[in-house]
């Protein structure tokens, strides 16, 4: 396994990193066997687990998992998003900070977090309040570093500003969503945190099942998550993957490796997140380590997807409130006429 360092932290990660959603028990794994498959890749060299407080049952059976091995893995977990119905069970404020720390702690078993992150961004609190609550975790030693996730570069440029105006800990890393089919990111966001040198640990490589090699047209969508996810079923999207299967065909591999290697040759990318729910996902998962894309195959993809450019939205994407209210970007009815 060749180790990259994870922005300007120092930390080692592995390329390939295991994201943990499906392991919580309503994704139909047993914390047995989610056990089996996260030592699996420890030994693998995979050293590199992302986990959030909203993905059910997921930090406590990935607590259990690593009994004994903690220090071996660079554990990320996030916070923000509704853990609960109470109004403040959820945000970036100082006072749900501290309590959602010690909350993860506790379900993951260990003393600190190695990359505690903002899953999407608060719109209605102060990023000064959140990195300043964030400082403090940091100098308590309960956290290591920080971060955030699906953030518009806009965002991502006043959080490092704010932090250094300041003097309080600046976002180390970024968790955005790129694959073949999503890579809008390209155009701001990845020069962004280049240019602050911060960790990326890229969500959805395999486009969340679509570029496994189950999705294609005009056959039956076997994804459990095709259900409640529209993007997974957008004709858009599908076309595209008919294009790139081809390719991937022609080089001799399968869709996941050509997936996963595009995502980390990308020289702002640390690592990409892969959730292999079974031990047959994670044997593929290791299977394509070995792999790189020559230069010839890159311009290929170029040509089918443009960089810079999403095939479709992905209902995760993070909207601001100016895309979400109406009235935002609407004049009261009778200040909209000219005259």
């Amino acid at each position: 396994m060749e180790y990259r360092t994870l922005g300007r932290t120092g930390i080692k990660v592995s390329p390939y990193a295991l994201g943990t959603l499906m392991y919580a028990t309503r994704m139909g794994n047993e914390p047995a066997e989610s056990a089996r498959i996260i030592h699996k890749a420890l030994d693998a060299g995979i050293n590199f687990l992302d986990t959030a407080d909203t993905y059910g049952d997921s930090e406590e059976v990935v607590g259990q998992a690593l009994k004994g091995r903690r220090d071996d893995v660079v554990l990320a977990t996030k916070f923000g998003l509704p853990t609960g119905e109470g109004p403040n069970h959820r945000g970036t404020s100082r006072r749900w900070i501290t309590t959602a720390v010690e909350n993860s702690l506790r379900r993951l078993q260990t003393d600190h977090i190695d990359v505690y992150q903002i899953q999407r961004l608060d719109p209605t609190t102060d990023i000064e309040e959140t990195l300043s609550a964030l400082t403090d975790l940091i100098r308590s030693g309960k956290v290591r570093a920080i971060g955030s996730s699906t953030t518009p570069a806009s965002d991502i440029v006043e959080a490092q500003w704010v932090a250094e105006r300041r003097n309080l800990e600046r976002f180390h890393t970024e968790q955005p969503p790129y694959s073949l089919l999503n890579r809008g990111i390209e155009r701001e966001v990845l020069p962004v945190v280049q240019r602050y040198n911060m960790g990326v640990m890229a969500w959805g490589p395999l486009g969340q099942g679509m570029l496994t090699g189950r999705v294609r047209k005009n056959q039956e969508n076997d994804l459990s998550r095709a259900g409640f996810f529209k993007h997974l079923n957008d004709e858009r999207r599908i076309d595209v993957v008919e294009q790139l299967i081809p390719l991937a065909e022609e080089a001799g591999m399968p869709m996941t490796h050509l997936a996963m290697a595009f995502t980390i040759a990308h020289p702002a990318v640390t690592s990409a997140l892969a959730g292999a729910r079974t031990m047959a996902h994670l044997d593929d998962l290791l299977a394509g380590l070995d792999v790189h894309l020559s230069d010839d195959l890159l311009d290929r993809i170029d040509a089918i997807v443009p960089p810079g450019t999403d095939v479709g939205a992905l209902d995760q994407d993070y909207l601001p409130l100016a895309i979400q209210n109406a009235n935002l970007r609407r004049r009261p009815v009778g200040e909209r006429a000219a005259a």
